[in-house]
């Protein structure tokens, strides 16, 4: 059982550090998640935890640990394969017919251990010779050290490629490593950059992104931290950017920067002052 003090500081911190908003009825989560962290550093509840997090460097260390732990979300290779669907065969021919070359830039943010970013970099590869010449960048970023050294070594457990992984796939862009795990082939990971970003942080520095994939990543933010990501999202993407959340989240209600595609479920179009871009309007200058 977690003292109430204990969880009110704990929801602070992840609050602050990853925009979490834990509800008052998460005490079971927050002990499950964090009896590991506990048992490897020797403690003996999250009371101690909570006193070894307030203090010096070791609490530092200890704060990152406890956000890591709680932010770590599932992952799923080709998870809701609709949104994969549409952008090979939709969003990426008209992409390539406005861009004149230049690169399409695609950010899987808040990747975990990589599977959607590696999902994207397939289907690049697989339909390499429709997509011509036209070139690509995969930034897939992440808050969790942790897992983003997983998906840079690209290495999975059967469990994890059996979950979404069509078999052709499988066979053609992964080898059998150490510990019967499944390594993805140099050819897709060299697609793909990951690094260490917080979506509370500023984007300024990542450049401007022609389609966002950021699922299932709002729905554990309260209601402001929505939407102040959501229209500093905004401020990274073209007039013709695309935006693919997940199944229960929504732009609706929370920002007038994006407004649902007419056709396409799950996917967002940048608007011009409020009103959903037209055609002209939403060609990249």
């Amino acid at each position: 059982m977690v003292r109430d003090d204990d969880f009110a500081y704990l929801r602070k911190i992840l609050k602050e550090r990853s925009g979490l908003a834990l509800s008052a009825d998460k005490q079971y989560l927050v002990t499950t998640r964090l009896k590991p962290i506990c048992e490897q550093h020797g403690l003996k509840d999250l009371a101690d935890l909570v006193v070894a997090m307030r203090s010096g460097t070791k609490g530092r260390q200890l704060v990152e640990e406890v956000v890591d732990a709680m932010t770590t979300n599932e992952s799923l290779f080709f998870r809701d394969q609709a949104p994969f669907e549409v952008l090979i065969n939709h969003m990426l021919p008209q992409l390539i017919a406005a861009r004149g070359g230049r690169p399409i830039r695609i950010w899987s943010a808040a990747s975990s251990t990589g599977q959607e970013a590696y999902s994207i970099a397939i289907l690049l590869e697989e339909n390499a010779a429709k997509f011509g010449r036209q070139t690509f960048e995969i930034f897939g970023t992440d808050i969790s050290q942790a897992a983003l050294a997983r998906a840079r070594a690209g290495e999975y457990t059967q469990f994890e490629v059996g979950r979404g992984m069509p078999q052709h796939y499988l066979s053609r862009y992964f080898t059998r490593g150490e510990r019967n795990h499944y390594v993805i082939s140099p050819a897709i990971r060299k697609r793909v950059t990951f690094e260490a970003r917080n979506l509370l942080d500023p984007f300024d520095r990542l450049g401007q992104f022609d389609v966002v994939f950021c699922r299932n990543v709002l729905i554990y933010f309260d209601r402001p931290t929505k939407t102040n990501v959501l229209e500093r999202i905004a401020k990274i993407m073209p007039g013709d950017g695309f935006l693919i959340l997940g199944g229960p989240e929504t732009t609706l209600g929370l920002t007038a920067q994006f407004a649902r595609h007419g056709q396409w479920r799950n996917v967002y179009v940048r608007t011009v002052s409020g009103t959903r871009a037209t055609p002209s309007d939403r060609i990249c200058a």
